[in-house]
């Protein structure tokens, strides 16, 4: 194989010298011998077949071959030198795109407003949410983070718990507003429910709901939180939501204390793969760091 005739430490001698004017000046920029910056330079004239220098006593001056190679090596030191700055500048703005995984519930009743917060910090990067209950696969790239409701995250993905989600049985207010509050479960067990439908996915939720009369007195079911509100804030019956739902609801009373078989963990999930992506790591303590300071 020929061995290369120009590399980028080869202009930069060349670059040295110019500007300097000296094998000592060029030494001195580029933090190498004298000896070095000459035996380069002879090297380099070699393998070109041409002078670049003229040696004279008041130092080297370019030849016509060295004034072209010096042009060209300015050049590519400014396109160099530019994307050193660019690559820099995207780190310190981190760009790129971020996918999000979340359910409806959290979305509304939390991240929107933070989500908002995040993106007037980071401009440059582009959240994708894609709002959902089932759990979409970071493994397949569906998303890239999960935040998620869960007392079990997969052993495939890493990430941190966050909170505790408080949950407890909310009404309208205009038809409860005379009760004696908070009421105990039991007193509240033959009321009308509105309960989770099968494809929510909240199976302690279901559990829970089956025990005592609460099972038989739920006709109304929803396969979503949000649609439990709906349904609580229209009269319909009682529900079990999660406070931060809940209680910023003007609609809606919290009729119980929190309920805390009810209390589930709320995670932040990446694939290991992504964890040291500097925007994915920066998204995750920014929101994390959020949803710590939220409102119960």
């Amino acid at each position: 194989m020929n061995e290369q005739p120009i590399r980028w430490d080869d202009l930069q001698i060349v670059l040295a010298i110019a500007e300097t004017g000296s094998l000592s000046g060029a030494g001195r920029l580029l933090k190498v011998s004298h000896a070095t910056i000459f035996r380069r330079l002879t090297d380099m004239e070699q393998r070109l077949g041409v002078s670049l220098f003229n040696r004279t006593r008041s130092g080297y001056t370019q030849t016509l071959a060295g004034e072209d190679l010096t042009a060209s090596a300015a050049r590519i030191q400014a396109e160099v030198l530019g994307a050193e700055r660019r690559i820099a500048g995207n780190d310190l703005k981190l760009t790129g795109t971020i996918r999000v995984t979340t359910t409806d519930t959290l979305f509304f009743g939390l991240l929107a407003k933070i989500f908002a917060g995040f993106r007037k910090k980071h401009p440059e990067i582009e959240l994708e949410v894609v709002i959902s209950n089932q759990l979409h696969s970071l493994s397949r790239r569906e998303a890239d983070i999960a935040i998620r409701p869960t007392s079990s995250p997969p052993e495939t993905l890493v990430g941190r718990r966050v909170r505790d989600i408080a949950q407890a049985v909310y009404g309208q207010r205009e038809r409860w507003q005379a009760a004696h509050y908070p009421l105990p479960i039991h007193k509240l067990s033959t009321q009308a429910w509105i309960g989770p439908d099968i494809h929510m996915g909240d199976a302690n939720l279901e559990e829970w709901m089956t025990k005592g009369d609460r099972g038989d007195h739920c006709h109304y079911r929803v396969d979503s939180m949000l649609g439990m509100q709906g349904a609580a804030r229209e009269g319909s019956g009682i529900a079990v939501l999660p406070c931060y739902i809940g209680d910023s609801d003007r609609q809606l009373i919290r009729l119980s204390e929190p309920v805390p078989e009810l209390t589930t963990q709320l995670w932040l999930l990446t694939h290991p793969d992504l964890r040291r992506v500097t925007r994915i790591r920066t998204f995750l303590s920014e929101i994390g760091e959020s949803l710590r300071q939220s409102p119960e």
